[in-house]
């Protein structure tokens, strides 16, 4: 049963702490902007629950759940029938998202720290497997797929939200080439694995869960800017909580940190207009079905 497993994994939690990860070092700027993030990505969480059919009764797996936002979202669609089971690699930011979820009232939705690429939930049996803004960090999102799509149950949907590529999303561009600069690094590719906008890249995602097994797959571009006061409150934000923009500045003295996010900040004024700050950004929404008559064909990485 879905509910056993995770049960199963938070006592093993209390006998064994789970090892510290680098995304802790973000668990509690992530958790304090949770709120606005959960403003800026409302109308997509929506859509992303809708195009996995997540319903009253339905048992979800929250793949990368962060602060646990969409998890909330998710205990209230499928009410007390139904069952959740929200993974991170964090083992803070996990301990944060649980504290969210008792706060709003669910105490009996599940937590395991796990890697998205590693998830060890081979015949678990989920209805729905979600992963908002996660997939695109994965090294490996292949085997990450393969996983989320073993822990279907046959028929089971799947869906994510990652970052579209680099004209939908100039903000990105703008933070990942200035860091990068002033850090003194080569420029990269946007589409360098495990980054932002790593799969953005046209028609990869689409290649990405064919070949993990899915059928009856879709991805579309949707638009979901940012608005803010100003810019400040952006960086405020990235410097808190995004992990791939604060590791490339990191080496630096505090003085050079400073004038790289002075330099951001610059730049990022280009989209304040009268009423405050809108940072555009385009996302992909793609959803896809473990084959019903599938036999067994999708395989997981153990954990």
């Amino acid at each position: 049963m879905v509910a056993n497993v995770g049960l199963h994994a938070n006592r093993h939690a209390c006998v064994s702490p789970p090892v510290a990860h680098p995304w802790d070092a973000a668990a509690e700027g992530w958790d304090r902007h949770t709120p606005m993030l959960g403003e800026w990505l409302l109308d997509a969480t929506t859509a992303l629950l809708d195009a996995t059919r997540i319903e009253p009764g339905s048992r979800v797996l929250d793949i990368a759940a962060g602060a646990g936002d969409q998890t909330v979202h998710i205990a209230r669609r499928v009410g007390p029938g139904g069952t959740v089971l929200a993974t991170d690699i964090s083992p803070r930011i996990l301990a944060l998202a649980t504290e969210r979820l008792l706060s709003a009232g669910f105490c009996r939705v599940n937590t395991r720290v796990a890697d998205a690429e590693a998830l060890g939930l081979d015949g678990a049996g989920f209805d729905a497997a979600i992963c908002r803004l996660g997939l695109m960090f994965c090294h490996a999102p292949l085997d990450a797929l393969k996983a989320a799509c073993a822990a279907l149950a046959p028929g089971g949907r799947y869906g994510a939200l990652v970052f579209s590529a680099p004209p939908g999303n100039p903000c990105i561009g703008i933070l990942a080439s200035t860091a990068r600069r002033h850090a003194g690094l080569p420029a990269a590719s946007p589409f360098e694995p495990g980054t932002l906008l790593s799969l953005g890249k046209p028609g990869l995602l689409a290649e990405l869960l064919a070949a993990a097994g899915f059928t009856d797959i879709t991805v579309r571009a949707i638009s979901v800017p940012m608005r803010l006061p100003s810019p400040r409150h952006y960086i405020d934000f990235v410097r808190t909580a995004g992990l791939p923009i604060m590791a490339l500045l990191a080496s630096l003295p505090d003085t050079a940190q400073q004038a790289a996010w002075q330099d951001i900040a610059r730049q990022l004024d280009q989209f304040t207009h009268a009423d405050g700050w809108t940072g555009p950004n385009e996302l992909l929404l793609c959803s896809a079905t473990r084959p019903a008559d599938d036999a067994g064909a999708c395989r997981g990485t153990a954990a």
